[in-house]
């Protein structure tokens, strides 16, 4: 059968008098956490993509309302019936690589290619397959490309303490403090730490422009029409689809497996498939398994309660997702160096994983080859850089690093 492949859950869902037994402070603590992290990085990270793309308030808003209602009722849905943390989010590498893809594509063609990756992963989620694609492309050139379309967050981050020091550095000295001092940082996360203390910056020196702000009001989602475009689709499925099975999927089942979770491989592909489908319909990137996140829900507690940790980020998410339209007009009334350094704050740590998986072992050669190649930013027949970066990667590491493939093929044989 096609969907033979899907896990079953091995029990069924815990009733009400279950939830509220395993429901308890430190799980609920760690839900909001873990969904405020996803609300405040990550959301500046498509604020910054998606004003470099030209989109509208009424656009982000509703890319917005996709990625935590959408994915918000996954989490509680899988959650509850798997008895397992299971937090779904959107592909932060797969947001950034949309951000030059909308430089010389339009939205509808970028919307199509959001559905054809969806397509794709219901089609491994439920066939099985997606197991082999994991180890098919080699780990270190995927990671090449990751860091180069992260690059430019770093380099933002750089350039936002330069031109703006009073608002940009209590937030970078805000998130290092909170760094350096895990006990504290482990009740206020370095990432909330930078916001809180950027937004009373920004007020102290008068730089918040509410005068557009009305109150919070529920979400007006814009349904998308796709355009269907060669040149999207050879751009940006493949890598949007290796950024949510290898690297986003990838790093989730490692954080749950060292916590004693099995996750569901295949189910949890499905769903990120469906996630993608639904999200794409109101103009959102695609669905994945949040590394970040399910590391949070699992830091402690009793393992078989952390379930009722997801539970409590899907419901926080699915509720904020009803607020979005408030929450974009107050970001957006927030300084640009705001943005931008939260936005560089929240992906420093991912950027630094990227370069140590991309050139600590095999492959490294290939990995640089595609590093350069995706932050040179070229378009060759309408396809970006990430694309050719990933293609020129393999081609190199295939020809001058064969004893690497033969070790990656002996693993796999293994």
């Amino acid at each position: 059968m096609f969907l033979s492949r899907i896990e079953r859950p091995a029990a069924p869902p815990p009733g009400l008098a279950q939830l509220r037994a395993d429901f308890g402070a430190t799980y609920v603590a760690h839900g909001f956490i873990g969904w405020l992290f996803a609300a405040t990085g990550p959301v500046a990270i498509i604020l910054t993509v998606g004003l470099h793309g030209g989109l509208n308030e009424a656009e982000l808003s509703s890319w917005i309302f996709g990625v935590f209602f959408v994915n918000g009722l996954i989490t509680t849905l899988f959650s509850w019936i798997y008895s397992r943390p299971l937090a779904f989010f959107w592909t932060i590498p797969g947001t950034v690589l949309v951000g030059p893809a909308l430089g010389h594509l339009s939205f509808p063609e970028v919307i199509g290619a959001f559905y054809a990756t969806g397509l794709l992963t219901i089609l491994l989620g439920a066939t099985g397959w997606v197991k082999r694609l994991m180890q098919a492309m080699p780990l270190p050139i995927v990671m090449g490309m990751v860091a180069g379309v992260f690059l430019r967050f770093g380099l933002d981050l750089v350039h936002a303490v330069r031109n703006d020091i009073l608002l940009a550095g209590p937030m970078v000295a805000a998130w290092i403090f909170l760094t350096a001092f895990r006990r504290i940082g482990e009740y206020i996360p370095p990432i909330i730490g930078a916001l809180v203390t950027g937004g009373v910056a920004a007020m102290l020196l008068g730089r918040f422009d509410l005068s557009g702000l009305s109150g919070f009001t529920l979400a007006h989602p814009v349904f998308q029409q796709p355009a269907w475009s060669w040149p999207a689709m050879v751009e940006l499925v493949i890598p949007l689809a290796i950024t949510v099975l290898v690297v986003q999927n990838g790093q989730g089942f490692a954080v749950l497996k060292a916590a004693g979770h099995e996750a569901p491989v295949d189910a949890v592909t499905f769903a990120c498939g469906i996630g993608a489908v639904a999200s794409a319909a109101v103009g959102a990137v695609s669905t994945c398994l949040a590394g970040p996140t399910n590391a949070i829900l699992v830091s402690t507690g009793e393992p078989r309660r952390h379930y009722t940790a997801g539970i409590t980020t899907g419901l926080l998410s699915i509720g904020f997702g009803l607020l979005a339209p408030g929450f974009t007009r107050f970001m957006l009334a927030a300084p640009k160096s705001f943005i931008a350094t939260l936005a560089g704050l929240a992906m420093l740590r991912v950027l630094q994983n990227s370069f140590v998986a991309a050139f600590k072992t095999r492959f490294t050669l290939g990995a640089l080859v595609t590093f350069l190649v995706t932050v040179s930013d070229i378009s060759l027949f309408n396809i970006g850089a990430a694309f050719w970066g990933l293609i020129a990667g393999v081609v190199v590491s295939w020809l001058l690093e064969q004893p690497d493939f033969q070790a990656l093929i002996a693993e796999q044989r293994g």
